[in-house]
């Protein structure tokens, strides 16, 4: 498999309490990459979660899901460890490093589902070959990611929207829940980088993909 670096690592300039929780709590967020939780609920897995708070939001409102955040920016993990150590959160484990990287090192079928929100969109043309998705990397989710188990990405930027609903569309791994492109569900809140969207007037494109039953 050709190394794929999902995201530039990072990271930025932390406050005291996110210093604070990086020495102190990081240890209660580490993932087991064989048995990452105590219990069998359903873990989803979210790449590049920012700042971190839809990820909490998510995790607070849904106790009965066990969710995994992957981040390579320092300060945003620091703030969500901060903020996950105060709401008492026992359904969320937390990695920095580099999403293909850790992907590999999950047992296969581990995961219910994949989230990837406004990802890096590499606009600059003679960038795009930087975008994590493709058909390598949605292989190596395919093979992670349960049967009927999902994948749920969205983005501000059209023509990145219309690259990833062709990648899954021609995968042989995943089918369309829509017919193009999905309504944004109730339960993905709204992200900083959505907002900024907003913010210079973008559209946002929502795509949710299943994987196939038999494969």
């Amino acid at each position: 498999m050709r190394t794929i670096q999902s995201f530039v690592k990072r990271s930025g300039r932390l406050t005291s309490s996110q210093s604070y929780a990086l020495q102190n709590f990081a240890d209660d967020f580490v993932v087991d990459f064989n048995q990452p939780f105590d219990n069998d609920n359903p873990i989803i897995l979210e790449i590049g979660f920012g700042n971190g708070d839809s990820l909490l939001e998510m995790a607070t409102r849904e106790p009965e899901n066990n969710f995994i955040g992957i981040e390579v920016y320092e300060a945003g993990v620091g703030r969500l460890i901060n903020n996950a150590n105060l709401a008492k959160l026992d359904n969320l484990k937390i990695i920095q490093d580099d999403a293909v990287e850790v992907l590999q090192k999950f047992p296969n079928d581990l995961l219910y589902g994949l989230q990837l929100y406004f990802p890096d969109p590499w606009h600059k043309k003679k960038h795009n070959k930087r975008r994590i998705v493709n058909q390598v990397f949605l292989d190596l989710i395919a093979s992670k990611i349960q049967a009927s188990g999902f994948v749920h990405m969205a983005t501000d930027w059209q023509e990145y929207a219309t690259q990833m609903l062709e990648e899954l569309t021609k995968n042989q791994y995943f089918n369309n829940t829509c017919d193009g492109f999905a309504q944004k569900p109730q339960r993905r809140p709204t992200t900083k980088f959505e907002r900024r969207g907003l913010k210079l007037n973008h559209d946002v494109w929502d795509i949710i993909f299943t994987k196939n039953e038999n494969r």
